[in-house]
């Protein structure tokens, strides 16, 4: 399967550079895969594609203000830390930009001071493992001095630091935001529980592996970036009963799939489980919980298209893209929905 069959034309001026005024005025497209029908509608309509008893699986995941500014101690140079995620106590991978000045023993500063680190080593992917040092608690340090780490595509700067946040996130430690779930209202969410609809919760913590170009152009070559993730046994029992009653099990963005379809490929089944997936889903995998998954518009020969594609097929997604090209729809984090049925 090539690289090249997952290409599709997108305007520049359709990537959205800021979130809707509000999260549910969005617009949703929503796919039917039975009947192969595309709709037009609004965010707030899922409501009227949710039945009591089916289950909402949504990512709680919250995204660290993982981007610092800091300068080389004994030269002044500015340079930019990504945090990836934690190796151990304090160690963090990370990206380092320019990476050419980040030699192993330098130490950066940040803010005042209230943070140092020390460059360990360099990865097998370029970044460098790096040994912070701080006075106090390190979430409250890089709340302070951190920037939320937007996606390149978007050039403009944040406001509200919460709009790429989820409403429900609880869990920190994400690279980036699961960003189909920035769509939800906490009135939206009391709607849909009012209407039967169970709310189930999973954790998987986004990586920028995630989004990670793909260069091989035999796509089955492609290696994915390691994401952890938790999946409860109140979850797994929640899913169990919409299961035995013949019910909806809907993924809220490809982070929540990633996490059920990687415990079900792991067990045969779902179970309370943690660990660390690279599960990689495109065209020919078996999907065996999710029977509807909502996501954003993604980017062209990107994993995520690749798993849309793989859930629905390549030929009718790259349809419904084109429709939302022509429709003028917005694309990537703070973007439109799809909803595929």
């Amino acid at each position: 399967m090539k690289l090249a069959d997952f290409d599709y034309y997108l305007p520049e001026e359709l990537i959205a550079q800021d979130p809707t005024e509000i999260r549910d005025h969005s617009r949703l497209m929503v796919l039917d895969r039975t009947k192969r029908s595309i709709s037009h509608h609004i965010f707030q309509d899922i409501i009227n594609y949710l039945n009591s008893g089916d289950t909402l699986v949504l990512n709680d995941t919250k995204v660290l203000p993982a981007r610092l500014w800091g300068i080389k101690a004994d030269t002044g140079a500015k340079i930019e830390v990504l945090l990836l995620k934690m190796v151990a106590e304090d160690t963090w991978e990370t990206l380092v930009r320019p990476g050419k000045k980040a030699k192993s023993g330098s130490k950066i500063v940040f803010g005042q001071g209230e943070l140092t680190g020390e460059i360990l080593e360099t990865t097998e992917v370029g970044g460098r493992i790096i040994r912070f040092s701080y006075q106090g608690v390190f979430e409250e340090v890089l709340d302070k001095l951190g920037e939320m780490p937007l996606p390149p595509y978007i050039t403009k700067g944040l406001a509200d630091r919460d709009r790429y946040q989820t409403i429900f996130a609880r869990q920190q430690g994400s690279a980036a935001a699961p960003t189909a779930g920035l769509h939800f209202t906490s009135d939206l969410l009391e709607k849909i529980k009012k209407k039967g609809v169970k709310l189930a919760f999973v954790t998987l913590h986004v990586g920028l592996g995630t989004f990670r170009p793909v260069k091989e152009e035999e796509i089955t070559n492609h290696q994915m970036h390691a994401e952890y993730y938790e999946l409860s046994e109140e979850t797994v029992k929640i899913i169990a009963e919409a299961k035995e009653l013949g019910k909806k099990v809907v993924a809220v963005g490809t982070t929540s799939t990633r996490v059920l379809e990687s415990v079900a490929a792991k067990f045969g089944e779902l179970r309370p489980d943690k660990g660390w997936t690279d599960i990689f889903i495109y065209p020919g995998f078996s999907f065996q919980v999710i029977d509807a998954l909502l996501t954003n518009f993604h980017l062209p020969k990107s994993t995520l298209l690749m798993l849309i594609s793989a859930f629905s097929q390549r030929e009718f997604i790259l349809e419904a893209y084109e429709q939302a090209v022509e429709n003028r729809y917005r694309f990537f984090s703070f973007g439109d929905a799809m909803l595929i049925l």
